[in-house]
């Protein structure tokens, strides 16, 4: 299977598991908060239909164009932060301001500057790095953006968002081969800030208190963390079954959003959540091939990034519901409900599909007229292959030139052709001399041929002008490039042809 069904089988199966769950989970709080039990599963499929059409629009959209358009993407982002901050524009949910709300949905700027960093980010990197630009250039106009998004989503606050960000700089600066020093310190600033934020605050403190010791505080700060995994061990191995789950029942707060998997592993057990582990681990290895793949460096570092980014993002969901880590708020990709993470991811998957039918090869088989049932049915355009820059061109050149010059073996030093047995002896050729194989003489015959145009000419023509057209009995020379001199073998047709040529050679010296 190719990398582009492989990707798109696995945002299927994700996006369709998503909404199951959430159609299970969400029943009993909206049934609560909306007397209707469909309210948060409505919500789920218009932005999940809001997603699909943005991953259709991402999977047509030319690299280039996609390239142009990251920046101002980028900094309307950084705008919508700035506005959701403002009272009465921005609204304050679970504790952040961090959301607009209009016609009853809800939208998170924080999801879109995370996207808008990494397609801009890759752009930026990608397009240096080819330059041979230097570190402070190819670090000034990135950190201090990202550091701008960062300050902005910490005045909200939201830690799992900034934890989130965080993750994105540090997979575009891991990828982009920037120097350890540099990858190793942003990760230094990245925990600090990360410690700092969490005592900072009051909830985010008790949340790491808990963590800490879940059973110093187990009605209030460790509640949420420990009915998850009461929730988990009452799945066992092949769970509850679907819809039969006890947890959602207001025992474990938003059973729904943040705390989905615990759902799953109730009702699906364990072996529903170890699937779903796996699902994301095919995730992972897609997207890591198709960035191995890709010839565009700028498609390589996206790809890279984002999939770090989703399996980063899934893995601390899973991990504080667990208990191996403390509660963050991150949502499960695809899985938990969300509008925002939902379209988004769906949008970043979208680019991820688009990098796979740019690989070289499925550009080629496409180009070449074989086309398959999923680009008809999706009606997608011809991919466009990978044009190098010149600078890319050169330097490939020039690694080659060096490769082969390393490669290339000394020249050898020639040596002088030995002499013959006859004539270190001083004999004639016949007393004595050992015959030489048949095909020795038709090589000494072949090389005379090419000099004089005629068999044997070229050998006779140096016994006729030195020896003066008389047969001295010396050895005859085979060709003049080194070749080992050999002696004449036979006296039928060849002594023939070498007489005609001598009467050649006679009339030629007179």
């Amino acid at each position: 299977m190719t990398s582009f069904h492989l990707i798109i089988a696995v945002a299927a199966i994700l996006v369709t598991l998503g909404l199951i769950m959430v159609l299970s989970a969400s029943g009993v709080y909206s049934y609560d908060t909306g007397g209707s039990p469909w309210t948060v599963f409505a919500k789920q499929v218009t932005w999940t239909a809001v997603g699909l059409v943005l991953f259709y629009l991402a999977l047509r959209m030319p690299i280039s164009l996609m390239r142009r358009l990251a920046f101002p993407a980028f900094a309307i982002s950084i705008v919508l932060l700035v506005l959701v901050l403002i009272p009465g524009i921005g609204t304050i949910a679970n504790g952040s301001r961090g959301w607009f709300v209009f016609a009853g949905q809800s939208m998170q700027p924080s999801e879109l500057a995370k996207i808008t960093l990494a397609i801009w980010g890759a752009h930026l990197l990608a397009a240096r790095r080819m330059e041979q630009a230097s570190l402070r250039e190819m670090l000034v106009p990135l950190v201090p953006a990202a550091g701008l998004a960062l300050t902005l989503i910490v005045l909200q606050p939201d830690l799992g968002q900034t934890l989130s960000l965080s993750i994105i700089v540090l997979g575009l600066l891991w990828y982009a081969g920037l120097p350890l020093r540099v990858f190793v310190s942003s990760v230094g600033a990245v925990i600090l800030a990360g410690g700092v934020l969490a005592l900072s605050a009051g909830y985010r403190s008790a949340r790491v208190q808990s963590w800490l010791n879940p059973m110093a505080d187990a009605q209030g700060s460790g509640y949420q963390a420990r009915q998850a995994r009461y929730a988990l061990a009452n799945g066992g191995i092949f769970g509850n079954g679907l819809g039969q789950g006890s947890a959602k029942y207001n025992y474990l707060p938003n059973a729904h959003n943040d705390f989905i998997f615990a759902i799953i592993g109730e009702e699906l057990g364990y072996i529903g959540a170890a699937g779903l582990l796996c699902l994301f681990g095919l995730f992972a290895y897609t997207g890591m091939r198709i960035a191995r793949r890709s010839a565009d460096p700028f498609l390589r570092l996206l790809t890279a990034t984002v999939t770090l980014w989703v399996i980063g993002q899934a893995f601390i969901n899973v991990g504080y519901v667990v208990g191996l880590l403390p509660v963050t708020g991150l949502q499960l990709p695809l899985i938990s409900a969300g509008g925002t993470s939902t379209a988004t991811t769906l949008l970043i998957l979208g680019v991820i599909t688009n990098a796979a039918r740019h690989e070289p090869e499925a550009v080629a088989a496409l180009r070449a007229g074989r086309d398959d049932r999923v680009n008809r049915l999706l009606r997608l355009p011809l991919p466009a292959p990978y044009v190098p820059t010149r600078l890319e061109v050169a330097r490939d050149r020039l690694r080659t030139r060096d490769g082969n010059s390393a490669g290339k073996p000394k020249k050898a030093v020639k040596k002088a052709p030995a002499k013959s047995p006859a004539k270190a002896s001083g004999k004639p050729r016949g007393a004595g001399s050992p015959k030489q194989p048949r095909k020795a003489a038709r090589t000494a015959k072949t090389a005379g041929s090419r000099r004089s145009g005629h068999p044997g000419e070229g050998a006779t023509r140096r016994a006729g002008h030195h020896g003066d057209g008389r047969d001295s009995g010396r050895p005859v020379k085979a060709a003049r490039r080194g070749q080992s001199e050999t002696p004449r073998q036979g006296r039928g047709q060849q002594a023939r042809s070498q007489g005609r040529a001598r009467s050649l050679e006679g009339q030629r010296y007179g």
